[in-house]
């Protein structure tokens, strides 16, 4: 996967996350539209606040995570965390498949 970055996977909805609250919504939103057979990734943009964005981040990914094993869903599901902007951290949630099948 030379080249490849995680801001360069084709995305279907973008969260605006500002709390652990809305990671909590954004997850259950993430479980409910599913992972499996997409061929594109959730975007997850939080606050660049170090403490902020450790907790938001650990929130969604526990959830999503939690989710998709309550719900039967498969768990193969891959995510990459970066710095989107000046203001923001990013996280890209995709299945592995999705993965596979991108030309990188």
């Amino acid at each position: 996967m030379e080249g490849f970055h995680p801001s360069k996977l084709p995305v279907c909805k973008t969260f605006d996350v500002r709390d652990e609250a809305g990671a909590q919504e954004a997850a259950e939103a993430m479980i409910k539209m599913g992972f499996a057979g997409r061929k594109d990734a959730f975007k997850v943009l939080m606050p660049k606040e170090a403490k902020l964005a450790k907790r938001i981040g650990y929130t969604i990914t526990t959830s999503v995570n939690a989710g998709l094993r309550s719900t039967g869903q498969h768990r193969d599901v891959r995510y990459w965390t970066y710095h989107h902007d000046s203001t923001h951290y990013a996280i890209v949630f995709v299945s592995s498949k999705a993965v596979e099948g991108l030309d990188f």
